[in-house]
C-alpha cells in the first residue's frame, strides 16, 4: 500500500502501472457507427426525390449516427488499464452511512478488510468511497470522502493495493453490496 497526499483526489492521482490507453473495441464501434452514418447520408444526397420520406429518413439517421460515433469517440475512446497484467480496470463510487467510517478509514489505511461484515453499501450516504479496482483483482486504489454540508471532504489519501490486498477489497466491497462489474 503506498499512500499519496490527502489532497489528490483518486480519479486524479497517477500510478506508474496505472496507464490510459485507446480501447480498440471502443475504436471499432465508434468508426463502424460513423461509417454506417457516412454512407446514410450519402445514400439521402444520391436518392432522386429529394423530399421523399426515405430520403428524410437517410438523412436524419445519418447525421444521428455520426454524431454518436464522435461522441462516442471523445468519452468512451479510452480505458484505464493495470500494465502489469494487461487488466481494464473500473472507477466506482460508492456511498455509506456516517456510522461506518472508523471501520472503513481503519481498513483502508491498514488494507486489513474484514470478510465477514455488517457494512452494507447505500443509494446515497455521509460518506464516499472512491475505488479504481482492476477486472482481474489485482490492482485497487481507494479513498475516501466524508460530506460536510456542500461538499465530500477527503478522510484519508489515496491509498494503492496490490495482489491480495486488492483482492480482499473486492471481497469486502461485493459483500458489502457493491456491484464493481456488470453481472
Amino acid at each position: 500500500m503506498a499512500p499519496q497526499s490527502i489532497d489528490a483526489t483518486i480519479f486524479a492521482s497517477e500510478h506508474p502501472n496505472i496507464v490510459k490507453r485507446t480501447s480498440l473495441s471502443g475504436l471499432i464501434l465508434s468508426s463502424l457507427l460513423i461509417l454506417i452514418g457516412l454512407v446514410a447520408l450519402i445514400s439521402s444526397n444520391r436518392l432522386e426525390e429529394q423530399a421523399s420520406p426515405l430520403t428524410i429518413v437517410l438523412l436524419l439517421s445519418g447525421t444521428i449516427l455520426v454524431i454518436l460515433g464522435v461522441l462516442r469517440l471523445v468519452w468512451k475512446g479510452k480505458e484505464i488499464v493495470y500494465t502489469p497484467t494487461g487488466s481494464v480496470t473500473r472507477e466506482k463510487s460508492f456511498f455509506f452511512d456516517l456510522k461506518y467510517l472508523d471501520d472503513l478509514k481503519n481498513g483502508v489505511t491498514t488494507g486489513q478488510f474484514p470478510l465477514s461484515t455488517d457494512i452494507k453499501s447505500e443509494s446515497n450516504g455521509n460518506i464516499r468511497m472512491d475505488v479504481i479496482v482492476s477486472e482481474d483483482k489485482q490492482f485497487a486504489a481507494v479513498q475516501l470522502f466524508q460530506f460536510v454540508p456542500y461538499a465530500f471532504n477527503p478522510v484519508t489519501s489515496v491509498c494503492y493495493y496490490t495482489n491480495g490486498e486488492a483482492t480482499a477489497l473486492s471481497s469486502f466491497l461485493i459483500k458489502s453490496g457493491c456491484k464493481l462489474y456488470k453481472q
